[in-house]
């Protein structure tokens, strides 16, 4: 009798194991869907710091990162964010876009500079004028306009701030245009002619000067065949920040990657 017992015992353990990992099996595409469906759709998967942490708060902000290959988070030098001696008439705060050099300057006094490397208008997209910033947004929002969606029809007509949004991580507008300084999900595309007008910044650099600029600074952009500007005798190099990992927003919500390799 006690061996029958066992047997039986034996066997319901037996079962039980197996209705365990059955279950496991029918439940793990249920599990895993919203991920391989992120995945597969160009949207990124929510990390764990999207989530409340143990005392119940999320991140405050996304971390300044430059989505990317992995091996462009150190710029070429001559596009790295650098104190230089610069001869101009603008008055200390005024930045000035050097359109055929690729390079933004953030005017200091005692005839400096800090340079950054950018990127700037393609071929028959590139303007000059004066303008001045009307409004500055952190992990700004990016709805394409519509001559953009004419040229690329399949484009989402919005995209939520965040770090696969092309505009990086800050955003300051130029007047009434539709033009912006911004940062980049794509980093490759700095030192290039590239964008649809806008002047485009690693999102580090980016937030360096969002940090020294308020609404009102004037905005000078240089025509793309204009001369040589001469910037002198680099007194400083700010090294370019480690790459922080990618967190999320504090609501949680990811937006979709849309490279601005992929936009014209």
């Amino acid at each position: 009798m006690t061996q029958n017992i066992s047997g039986i015992s034996t066997l319901s353990l037996r079962a039980t194991g197996a209705l365990v990992v059955g279950a496991a099996l029918l439940l793990s595409p249920v599990i895993f869907s919203d991920a391989a469906n992120a995945q597969i759709l160009g949207y990124a998967s929510a990390p764990q710091s999207a989530f409340p942490s143990a005392n119940g708060f999320a991140p405050a902000s996304p971390a300044l990162t430059d989505e990317g290959d992995g091996t462009t988070s150190v710029l070429p030098e001559r596009l790295r964010r650098t104190t230089v001696t610069y001869n101009t008439t603008e008055a200390p705060g005024t930045v000035i876009i050097d359109t055929p050099n690729t390079a933004l300057y953030y005017v200091l006094s005692q005839g400096k500079a800090i340079r950054y490397g950018v990127g700037v208008g393609r071929e028959g997209f590139t303007w000059a004028g004066v303008q001045t910033i009307s409004r500055k947004a952190e992990w700004p929002d990016w709805y394409p306009p519509s001559e953009m969606i004419a040229r690329q029809p399949y484009l989402p007509r919005f995209v939520a701030g965040g770090p696969g949004n092309p505009l990086g991580a800050r955003a300051m507008y130029l007047g009434s245009s539709q033009y912006r300084i911004h940062g980049t999900n794509d980093p490759t595309t700095i030192g290039k002619f590239v964008s649809s007008g806008c002047i485009r910044m690693t999102n580090e650099d980016v937030a360096d000067l969002f940090s020294r600029v308020g609404v009102g600074t004037k905005v000078v952009v240089l025509p793309k065949n204009a001369p040589r500007l001469e910037a002198r005798g680099t007194a400083t190099v700010h090294p370019v920040a480690p790459r922080p990992a990618v967190t999320a927003l504090p609501t949680g919500r990811q937006a979709m990657n849309v490279s601005t390799s992929a936009l014209y």
